[in-house]
C-alpha cells in the first residue's frame, strides 16, 4: 500500500514539473498512459478538494508526515485550499485534483504553472487531449507578492505571454475571471505593461473599468508603473481619471507622486482635477512630497492652483529635499524654500505672510524664517536647514499625517551615524509618537530603540532612564493594540497571521527594552529617582498583565530564562543575552506568573533547569531558580512528556540547586495523586483548586 501510495504521489510530482518546465512530450507520455479521469484529475483542480504537497519536506497542507508514513487513506484533518476552515476528510490522493504547494509559498495546479511559465504548447495538449477547468484558480508570486485565486490567464497575462493568452481565451477562458482581491487579467497586463495584451483582452471583452478590492482601477495601476501607452489607451477607451480610490487618490496622485511627469501630462489632457485624497493632498502636494521637481513645477501652471498653493509646494519640496534618504540635496532644498519666501513677498501690496506653529522640541524648538533675509542667513547652516524643513513638513501635511514621520527617522539615523546619541533619539521619539498616535505600526521603531540603546550602553554614553521607559511605555500600548487586533480582528487588510507575526515581533523586543532598563539599574549605583523606578514597576506590572505569549506559548518570563531567546545581532546583542536574572528578577516583581506554562506545559522552571552552562554562569542559574522558587514556583508541576523541573533538569549543578530547594507539600502531594490516578475533580473540589490540580499532572483537563 505505502509503495502504491509513494508511486501515485511521485507521479504526481512528476507530472507537476513536466508542465512548469514545458515538456510537453514528457508531459502527454505520463498523462496518457493513465485512465481519462485519472490524468484529468492529475492536471486540474475542483471546489475544494485539493491536496498540497511539499515536494522536498514531504509535507501534507496542514499535516507534517514522513512519506513512508502516508498511508492511502489519510484521516488526518486537511486544510484545503480555497477552504477557511478544516475538515476531517478521508482521501485517496490519487483520487485528488492537486496542486503542488512550493517552498515560496506558491501553490497551484499543473495547468496553472504552465500557463505561469508561458509554456503554450503544454497549455494546448492539455486543453486538446484532456477535460479541466480553464477557471481553475491557485496561489502564485508576482512582484513579491502572493496572489490567491489567480486564474491561468490571470497569470498568463500578469507575465505577459501573449501567445498563452490568446490559447485561452480562444478555449473560453472568463476574460474578466478576478483574483481573491478583485484584480482581472486586464489589471494585471496593465501592471506588467503589456499593451498588447491589454488590447487583446480588451478587444474580447475585457472590462477596463473594474477596480480592485481597493477600487484601484486599471488606469491608476497603469499610471502608478509608469506605463504610457497604457494610460493614453485606457483614456481613449473611457476610463475616467477622476476616479477615487479607497483612501481617495487618483491616477494623477499615483503618476504625480511617483514622477512620470509625462502620463501626469497626459491625465491632465484627459480632464484630470487636482482633488484632494484622504490625507488632504493634492496631486501637486503628493508630488512635493516625494521630491519630484520635474512634476511640481509641471503642475504649478494648472489653472486650479492658487498663488498660496504654488508657495506651499515650493515649501515642502525643499523640505524634502533636506530629509529626503533618496533625493537629499540641501542646494535644491534652499533653492525651493527660497522661490518659496520669494512667491510671498513677490506683490508689495498683497504679502502672503507665513504662520509659523508650535514650536516642537524635537526640532530644536525651531522658529521657521518669515523673511527671505531671514532664511539667507541659514543658507550655509546645515543643522539650521534641516530643522527649518522638518518644521515646514509638519506644519503642511499635519501630524496625522502618516507620511510625516520617516523623514524625522533618517535624520536621526545621521545623527546616531555621527554619534549624536541625544538627538537621534529625540526625534525618534517623536516619530514614535507620531506614529503611535494615529495607530500605525511602530515594531521597526521599537527594535531601532532597542539597537541605539544597546551601542550606547556598549560603547559607554549615558542614556536617560526616562528615554527608555517612555520606549516601555510605547512598547506596553503596542502590545496591548496588538493583542485587541487578535481578539477584535477588524475589517481590515491585515490577516491574523500579519497580525500574530507582528505580536511575536513585539514580545521579543519588548524583552530587550527590558534588559536594557535592568542593565541601566545596575549600571547606575547611585540609584534613580524614586518616582522613575516606580513608573517602570508600573509599566512592567501592565505588562505583565496583558499575558502576552509566543505562538509557543512562550511567556516574557519563559523568554528571559531561555538560552535560546533570538537576540537581534545589530549592536543589541552586545547588551542583551539569555537567560537574563535581572530581567527575570523584574518581571517576577512585577507579576509575572511563576507557573505559567507554555504549548509543552513548561513552566519557567522547566526551562532554566535546561541551561547548559551552569558553571561559567553559575551565578545566573542559582538567581534565576532561586527567584523562581520563593515566588510560588511549584516544583512538581509536570510538562507534557510527564517531566517535573528536576526530570527536565540537563546538568547535575540544576539538580542539585534544586534539591536544595525542594519543599514538597501535602497540597501539592494530593494534587499530583489526583493527577496520577485521573481521579474526577473538576465540580468536586473548589473552583480555585482545579487550576492548582491541573498544574500537577498531563492527563486529561476535566475543564
Amino acid at each position: 500500500m505505502e509503495e502504491e501510495t509513494e508511486m501515485s504521489v511521485s507521479r504526481m510530482n512528476r507530472v507537476y514539473y513536466a508542465a512548469r518546465d514545458g515538456m510537453a512530450i514528457t508531459l502527454y507520455a505520463m498523462l496518457n498512459d493513465n485512465e481519462p479521469e485519472y490524468s484529468n484529475k492529475l492536471i486540474s483542480q475542483v471546489s475544494s478538494s485539493v491536496l498540497c504537497l511539499n515536494v522536498k519536506q514531504s509535507k501534507v497542507w496542514g499535516t507534517c508526515l514522513p512519506m513512508k508514513s502516508l498511508r492511502v487513506w489519510l484521516p488526518a484533518k486537511i486544510i484545503c485550499v480555497g477552504v477557511s476552515k478544516q475538515r476531517s476528510l478521508k482521501i485517496k490522493p490519487r483520487d485528488l485534483f492537486f496542486k503542488v504547494l512550493q517552498e515560496d509559498g506558491q501553490c497551484c495546479s499543473p495547468f496553472i504553472v504552465a500557463a505561469r511559465f508561458g509554456h503554450n504548447k503544454v497549455v494546448k495538449m492539455l486543453l486538446d487531449k484532456f477535460t479541466l477547468d480553464i477557471e481553475q484558480e491557485g496561489r502564485v508570486k508576482f512582484d513579491g507578492y502572493i496572489i490567491e485565486g489567480a486564474s491561468a490567464l490571470w497569470c498568463a497575462a500578469g507575465v505577459g505571454h501573449l501567445n498563452v493568452v490568446k490559447t485561452l481565451v480562444k478555449a473560453g477562458a472568463n476574460v474578466n475571471h478576478p483574483t481573491k482581491t478583485n484584480s482581472t487579467p486586464v489589471r494585471a497586463a496593465c501592471f506588467d505593461g503589456r499593451l498588447d495584451i491589454v488590447k487583446y483582452l480588451t478587444d474580447h471583452s475585457a472590462n477596463i473599468h473594474i477596480a480592485n478590492k481597493h477600487n484601484n482601477t486599471c488606469l491608476m495601476i497603469a499610471a502608478y508603473k509608469g506605463h504610457l501607452d497604457i494610460v493614453s489607451f485606457l483614456l481613449e477607451n473611457g476610463a475616467d481619471p477622476n476616479e477615487q480610490a479607497q483612501y481617495g487618490e487618483t491616477a494623477l496622485h499615483f503618476a504625480a507622486e511617483c514622477g512620470h511627469c509625462t502620463i501626469v501630462k497626459e491625465l491632465l489632457k484627459h480632464g484630470s482635477k487636482m482633488t484632494k485624497n484622504a490625507k488632504n493632498m493634492s496631486p501637486l502636494i503628493s508630488a512635493a512630497e516625494r521630491a519630484r521637481a520635474d512634476v511640481v513645477d509641471c503642475l504649478i501652471e494648472h489653472e486650479d492652483v492658487s498663488k498660496e498653493d504654488m508657495i506651499e509646494a515650493y515649501e515642502l519640496l525643499g523640505a524634502s529635499f533636506a530629509n529626503d534618504k533618496d533625493h537629499y540635496c540641501l542646494q535644491k532644498a534652499y533653492t525651493y524654500l527660497h522661490k518659496a519666501m520669494a512667491l510671498r513677498y513677490s506683490d508689495p501690496n498683497n504679502i502672503i505672510k507665513k504662520v509659523p506653529g508650535e514650536p516642537i522640541a524635537a526640532y530644536e524648538n525651531w522658529r521657521e524664517a518669515e523673511t527671505v533675509q531671514r532664511l539667507e542667513i541659514i543658507k550655509n547652516n546645515h543643522n539650521a536647514i534641516h530643522m527649518e524643513s522638518l518644521t515646514i513638513r509638519e506644519r503642511i501635511l499635519g501630524r496625522q499625517n502618516p507620511d510625516v514621520p520617516q523623514p524625522v527617522i533618517y535624520r536621526g539615523a545621521v545623527f546616531a551615524d555621527n554619534a549624536r546619541f541625544d538627538r537621534c533619539i529625540d526625534l525618534w521619539l517623536h516619530a514614535l509618537n507620531l506614529r503611535q498616535m494615529n495607530n500605525m505600526s511602530i515594531s521597526k521603531d521599537l527594535l531601532r530603540f532597542a539597537q541605539v540603546f544597546s551601542q550606547m550602553i556598549h560603547v559607554g554614553v549615558e542614556l536617560k532612564f526616562l528615554q527608555v521607559l517612555n520606549v516601555l511605555e510605547a512598547s506596553v500600548v503596542e502590545l496591548g493594540r496588538n493583542k485587541k487586533k487578535l481578539i477584535e480582528p477588524e475589517p481590515k487588510e491585515d490577516s491574523d497571521q500579519s497580525v500574530s507575526e507582528e505580536i511575536e515581533s513585539n514580545i521579543t523586543i519588548t524583552l530587550y527594552i527590558l534588559t536594557i532598563l535592568t542593565k541601566l539599574m545596575t549600571l547606575n549605583e547611585k540609584g534613580y529617582d524614586e518616582t522613575d523606578i516606580k513608573r517602570a514597576h508600573h509599566l512592567v506590572h501592565k505588562l505583565c498583565a496583558l499575558q502576552v505569549t509566543l505562538k509557543d506559548g512562550q511567556t516574557l518570563l519563559h523568554l528571559a530564562v531561555n538560552a535560546d531567546t533570538p537576540v537581534d545581532d545589530f549592536h543589541t546583542n552586545d547588551v542583551c543575552k539569555f537567560p537574563c536574572a535581572a530581567t527575570a528578577k523584574l518581571l517576577i516583581q512585577c507579576g509575572a506568573d511563576v507557573n505559567a506554562m507554555d504549548n509543552e506545559r513548561n513552566t519557567p522552571l522547566h526551562v532554566i533547569v535546561q541551561y547548559e552552562k551552569p558553571i561559567s554562569d553559575f551565578m545566573t542559574l542559582h538567581s534565576i531558580i532561586l527567584d523562581l522558587v520563593e515566588a510560588g514556583a511549584h516544583m512538581d508541576t509536570v510538562n507534557s512528556q510527564g517531566k517535573t523541573p528536576f526530570d527536565a533538569a540537563t546538568t547535575g549543578v540544576a539538580e542539585i540547586i534544586l534539591r536544595t530547594q525542594t519543599k514538597l507539600s501535602l497540597k501539592c502531594m494530593a494534587a499530583k495523586a489526583v493527577k496520577a490516578y485521573n481521579l474526577l475533580y473538576c465540580g468536586n473540589v473548589p473552583r480555585s483548586l482545579e487550576s492548582f490540580i491541573e498544574l500537577h499532572g498531563p492527563g486529561l483537563n476535566q475543564g
